[in-house]
């Protein structure tokens, strides 16, 4: 598999033709029509403009060698026919996050025809900066000014015209979420043309930065002899800014590098501050001169109630009760709704009286050996066990959720409530953008653990994934457990206040003992907005098809795994084991059953403390226990092996390694201190 240095290598070096529809190509999935990128920073509404150009049509995949998503789908403006690839979030070429460097190797590995900006117009000082490196790189560039009314609501104007005589590119604004103006980008791109270069060779007006950092790029481009797939000019910046890719690329390929370097050395030792910082403090002179230009406010702000609720949402006195009334709404939605009445009625009823029988009687009727019809049907058959929990199951929990939370999504809510977390979630080593991940825990981990992926470091995704195994519950399972606590306020509070400690406390301590930086927080803050509801639905019907896709198989092959272990006396091998750590924790040993099969399914799990419960072997302080300990025991097979595809084997063993006693010695604990207090439960 190709690492990120192996793609660097090859698309900086010289090639001699257009890529084909051969080779690395076909690994992605791609074909030889044109091509769109749409890039720009998280929030401003990339993914709606991809969804109205593409419309329903999209297909996710991770990018080669990474744990990136990309979405991609179908365009046709006039007689041309795009792949049009909607990139992860980026703030500058200079990569920071995984994300950052997929979304650099998409424009360049696979070179489109045009890129679209989108950045939020109300920011458009803050976003131009990234703009001057798209056209410094020579792309083929339209800038799209997108959440146009919320500008107009702060009494902004933007005069396009200017802009796009100052910067030589399109520029069109819309407000992607109303359709507003959709269709002059879509004619934008179908009368698309490159700017011609002036006699400098530059295809825009920007003004250049100071004579030191001119002088060094100019020196810099002289020099260079290879061919690339960005412009001189953005070669020599990114090799100023001592870009590690780039660099070595450069240095493996120039004959005149040592020269190169000496360039940049001196450049170096003008200034007493990093280029880094002194090229940003340019681009920011130079973007706020364009933005005077051609920014005009020609009224006073109106502070409307929606400006007053965004506010509001963020303030911690304020915005902390909201977000709990926003957690219990979805907990209605989705864990009683969904993970109840719609799960209770398709296992229930639809499999339960209609399908599982039905097939039982077919195939013992028409396989006459009990361990292979044990494989097909009965109690852990791929039919009656392993199609009945994906389909009966997960499929209303998660898109119930995934409804639910497309609502929260394109409201705007979630870059508030992370920015509402924040300063408490870096106490564990993460920051508010994991906010995310956790909250989708509580719909199902595993496809929360996929989420993580988004976080920007390693250290990040391993102590995210690591809580969302320990302490989250997952709908189905956090359903069971309320029944299982309803009517006792006590035996409810004691088993969320021990979560809500363990939680903090294990994160606390592996932000300590996990080595890497300390995670850095910025995040643009979109409008607050109604949700569209074809937005909603498009989002809800992607994501519930890509999770089917990527959890059916996991359930399948958790129905062969039972069937091997119920005919090989596996599982009542195991069950013995458990017997041990279960009585150490003051528990009946009838329940070890309960956590060999947690393991496979966490409701599955609870669900049998709940038969327990119901005949009378689970009560008082050992039901409390056993809420406790199969809460935090040991993630479902399907997540466990997300967790391993996403973190790596060696990780996920690790963990459940780790999860497994500490799950037993907490239990065990809780069971002291409660008898030790006489708690009456």
């Amino acid at each position: 598999m190709k690492t990120f240095k192996d793609y660097f290598r090859n698309f900086f070096r010289r090639f001699s033709s257009k890529p084909s529809c051969h080779g690395e190509n076909i690994k992605v999935g791609l074909d030889c029509r044109n091509k769109i990128a749409i890039v720009g920073s998280p929030n401003v509404g990339k993914s709606v403009v991809f969804n109205i150009l593409t419309g329903s049509y999209a297909v996710v995949s991770n990018y080669p060698g990474t744990t990136v998503e990309v979405f991609r789908g179908r365009g046709k403006f006039g007689e041309k026919e795009y792949q049009i690839i909607d990139t992860p979030g980026m703030y500058s070429l200079l990569p920071v996050t995984e994300e950052e460097k997929v979304a650099r190797t998409i424009i360049l590995e696979e070179k489109p025809d045009i890129v679209i900006q989108v950045i939020d117009a109300k920011n458009l000082e803050t976003m131009l900066p990234f703009t001057m490196q798209l056209i410094e790189a020579g792309l083929p560039l339209i800038l799209n000014l997108n959440i146009m009314d919320e500008a107009e609501n702060l009494g902004l104007s933007i005069d396009t015209d200017k802009l796009k005589e100052i910067l030589g590119i399109p520029v069109v604004e819309t407000v992607a979420v109303t359709g507003k103006n959709i269709d002059r980008l879509k004619e934008a791109i179908k009368s698309y043309r490159e700017s011609e270069p002036d006699e400098s060779g530059k295809t825009s007006l920007l003004p250049d930065y100071n004579e030191v950092i001119d002088r060094a790029l100019k020196k810099i481009e002289g020099l260079l002899e290879c061919e690339y797939r960005l412009s001189l000019n953005s070669i020599a910046m990114l090799i100023l800014l001592e870009d590690k890719e780039v660099t070595k690329v450069v240095s493996s390929s120039e004959k005149n590098y040592p020269e190169i370097q000496t360039t940049v050395e001196k450049t170096k030792n003008e200034y007493a501050q990093p280029l880094s910082y002194i090229i940003s403090l340019e681009r920011q002179r130079i973007t706020t001169d364009i933005s005077r230009q051609v920014i005009s406010k020609n009224k006073e702000a109106r502070l409307t109630l929606r400006d007053r609720l965004s506010r509001a949402t963020m303030n911690p006195w304020i915005g902390f009760p909201i977000f709990f009334i926003i957690i219990f709404a979805l907990y209605e939605f989705v864990g009683v709704f969904g993970a109840q009445t719609a799960v209770n009625f398709l296992e229930g009823t639809l499999f339960g009286k209609y399908i599982n029988p039905a097939v039982n009687n077919w195939v013992s009727s028409v396989i006459p050996w009990k361990f292979l019809q044990d494989l097909i049907a009965n109690d852990y058959g791929i039919i009656t066990l392993g199609l009945r929990y994906s389909v009966a199951i997960i499929l209303p929990i998660v898109t119930t959720f995934f409804l639910a939370f497309s609502i929260i999504e394109d409201s705007g809510y979630l870059p508030r409530l992370a920015m509402l977390v924040d300063r408490a979630f870096k106490k564990i080593g993460l920051n508010g953008r994991a906010v995310i991940p956790i909250i989708l825990g509580f719909g199902c981990d595993t496809m929360a653990t996929m989420v993580t992926r988004t976080l920007e470091t390693r250290r990040e995704k391993i102590i995210s994934s690591f809580l969302l195994a320990l302490a989250i519950p997952c709908s189905a399972q956090l359903g069971v457990m309320l029944a299982l606590l309803s009517g006792n306020f006590k035996a409810l509070g004691i088993w969320v206040l021990v979560m809500v400690s363990v939680f903090l406390l294990v994160g606390f301590l592996a932000a300590r003992v996990l080595p890497g930086e300390k995670p850095l927080f910025y995040m643009v803050v979109p409008p607050l907005r109604w949700p569209r509801i074809s937005n909603v639905l498009i989002k809800t019907f992607s994501r519930v098809k890509w999770y089917f896709k990527e959890i059916f198989p996991l359930f399948i092959a958790a129905s062969v795994v039972i069937w091997i272990g119920k005919i090989t006396k596996i599982f009542d091998f195991l069950v013995r084991v458990l017997q041990y750590p279960v009585r150490w924790i003051g528990l009946p040993e009838e329940t070890a059953q309960a956590f060999l099969f947690g393991f496979f399914r966490r409701d599955f799990g609870a669900a049998g403390l709940y038969d327990f419960k119901e005949s009378g072997i689970l009560a008082g302080i050992p039901l409390v226990v056993a809420v406790v300990t199969m809460t935090l025991f040991i993630p479902c097979v399907a997540q466990f092996s997300i967790t391993a595809k996403e973190r790596g084997i060696k990780t996920a063993v690790a963990m459940g390694a780790i999860i497994i006693p500490f799950a037993f010695i907490v239990g065990g604990i809780l069971n002291i201190l409660l008898k030790l207090a006489g708690a009456n439960l």
